[in-house]
């Protein structure tokens, strides 16, 4: 039997949920080997906030981390200018980013087997002089990697995006053959990496009403989207479309599809946390490394209550561990 995953977890903007939701993975074993990226600093006050008792570890590469009720593996990030829970801080924002690229940095040198992401306050980070406009390309820029892929996903259903934080009017000109192309065949290849799926099937979503009413509607479907799909089944992958989004998401076309492939954010996203927000798990597919993340933003509303929900995480994680099986799988296979 090998042996757990190792993951990083990020905790996350500093005033949020997210340092509360490591703390709750304390509270029952686990399967995976989790070291949290954080000051350990906020992490006790959060806990003295929350009347929890966690036993924080110091954690080092090489060490296996400690998986016992109670108890938690830090990996200390220094840094942390307040810890007040629900109160932003632009101070905190170089220590945010320096969580994340420790986290990647361990995942490229071999320390960890992936990373799992807490939320982070994109706002208040860039309040500070810091562009950044998320962990997607955040860490498309640390790896060095020309495209990446968002993708989220519940047990009944993945969902990647051909564009991801954009303003709707600026969609149309983003989706051209080469992006198309990039997106479909990261996404192609990563669902037999990261998932073991050997002949993935994938639904393509028009961008237009009606997939474009033969072009009537938009003529997109019929200049770019069709002959790139066309193309990209010239290759062997398996791809159904363009399709109208209206209908795409029924059990008519979903009951025979490993993942959708949707046009731009609020395209897909909707209907999948519609059916499953809270136990939905956001993945960047195309890295190097496995990265997952919750479904969730910061909450600051519910930082420090103890009422916030690590449903998200837990599945993030769950997820994350899954990729890394079988992704070591994939690898040993390869040698082989």
């Amino acid at each position: 039997m090998s042996a757990p995953a190792i993951l990083a977890l990020t905790a996350g903007e500093p005033a949020g949920i997210g340092p509360e939701l490591c703390l709750q993975l304390a509270e029952e074993g686990r399967e995976a080997g989790i070291v949290v990226i954080a000051s350990k600093a906020l992490l006790a006050a959060r806990a003295q906030l929350l009347g929890r008792e966690v036993t924080l570890h110091d954690w080092q590469p090489g060490q296996t981390p400690v998986t016992a009720p109670g108890h938690l593996s830090v990996f200390e990030v220094g840094g942390c200018a307040s810890s007040d829970a629900g109160v932003l801080d632009p101070a905190n924002s170089a220590y945010v980013l320096d969580t994340l690229r420790t986290a990647a940095e361990g995942c490229l040198r071999g320390d960890f087997d992936g990373m799992v992401t807490a939320p982070v306050h994109k706002g208040v980070i860039n309040d500070a002089g810091m562009a950044f406009s998320g962990h997607t390309e955040f860490l498309q820029e640390l790896c060095g990697v020309e495209r990446v892929v968002m993708m989220l996903a519940t047990e009944a259903l993945r969902v990647a995006l051909v564009t991801t934080h954009l303003p709707l009017k600026e969609v149309a000109a983003a989706i051209t053959p080469e992006r198309l192309g990039q997106v479909t065949r990261i996404l192609n290849a990563d669902l037999k990496a990261f998932f073991g799926i050997e002949h993935p099937r994938i639904l393509v979503a028009g961008l237009n009403p009606h997939a474009g009413e033969g072009g009537h509607l938009g003529r997109e479907e019929i200049e770019i989207i069709e002959p790139t799909l066309e193309q990209l089944r010239s290759e062997g992958i398996h791809l159904t479309g363009p399709l109208p989004a209206d209908t795409l998401f029924t059990p008519h076309w979903l009951d025979n599809a490993d993942a959708v492939l949707a046009m731009y954010h609020d395209q897909g996203l909707p209907v999948l946390k519609y059916q499953g927000f809270g136990r939905a798990v956001n993945i960047t597919l195309g890295l190097p490394i496995v990265r997952t993340s919750v479904d969730h933003g910061t909450a600051l509303d519910l930082a420090g209550s103890g009422r916030a929900d690590a449903g998200s995480l837990q599945t993030a994680i769950r997820v994350g561990a899954h990729m890394a099986r079988c992704r070591k799988a994939a690898n040993q296979e390869t040698r082989s």
